[in-house]
């Protein structure tokens, strides 16, 4: 018999729940944004306040990133009140809530690093650095304890020098912290209306912003202050694609 393919899935430690194979298909589907989408969007922000340095460029991006996430977070709350709307309709717009939400932070945080001189075109570093940064604190100590990296402005480190086998590494156990945190209704977010779908149960009008604040403060911990001045070679100098590095 031919074996099944593995997938990222498999590196959840074999938590084969709903909230799981839901997790890790928005997170394909966030980290696959191109390059170009990121870059055009910081040239557009920057358009938009030419005269803002890069602190000010990562707080303005801050601030879009918030509207974003608050904005498109109310559709569960709204599905569960409606009347004669199914729990399995409710599952289906939580989805596309986690989805979005996974987006809108992977392009904050990849347009973050662009600001730090940083392109990543590795999904698996993508991963790490979304996963970490919605994780906060924990995300940074688990980078920290995985990859021997401080938990201080760790990012440059994981994903420009980290060898692929850490990545690999960091990313199940970064996976597998995820999932039980919402499994275990670990922190207020947790609570929900659609209890059975414990991802899904956090994108709410109120949990959407509180979830932002969270990638807001973790990608500031993990890239640390905002460069004095833009690369000069434009908004990304350190780039690494996912056949550099082999470990």
């Amino acid at each position: 018999m031919t074996p099944h393919p593995r997938s990222e899935h498999d590196d959840l430690g074999g938590l084969e729940s709903r909230s799981a194979r839901a997790l890790s298909t928005a997170l394909d589907r966030a980290v696959s944004i191109p390059s170009t989408t990121v870059h055009a969007y910081v040239q557009r922000i920057r358009r938009r306040h030419p005269r803002a340095t890069p602190q000010q460029l990562v707080a303005h991006l801050e601030r879009q990133y918030l509207r974003a996430v608050t904005g498109s977070g109310g559709a569960v709350g709204v599905a569960a009140a409606v009347p004669g709307l199914g729990t399995g309709a409710g599952i289906a717009i939580s989805a596309g809530e986690v989805t979005a939400f996974f987006g809108a932070s992977a392009l904050f945080s990849l347009a973050v690093a662009s600001v730090h001189g940083i392109e990543v075109d590795d999904v698996a570093r993508r991963r790490a650095l979304l996963l970490a940064s919605v994780l906060g604190v924990a995300g940074a100590e688990l980078v920290r304890a995985e990859a021997g990296i401080p938990t201080s402005a760790w990012a440059r480190a994981l994903l420009t020098s980290a060898p692929s086998g850490t990545i690999k590494r960091v990313n199940g156990v970064l996976a597998r912290r995820f999932v039980k945190r919402q499994a275990t209704k670990e922190g207020a977010l947790a609570v929900s209306r659609l209890a059975p779908f414990g991802i899904g149960a956090l994108i709410g009008a109120v949990g959407g912003r509180a979830m932002g604040k969270a990638v807001v403060a973790g990608a500031a911990r993990a890239f640390g202050p905002a460069p004095l001045a833009f690369p000069a070679a434009g908004p990304a100098i350190e780039s690494i694609s996912h056949r550099v590095i082999e470990g």
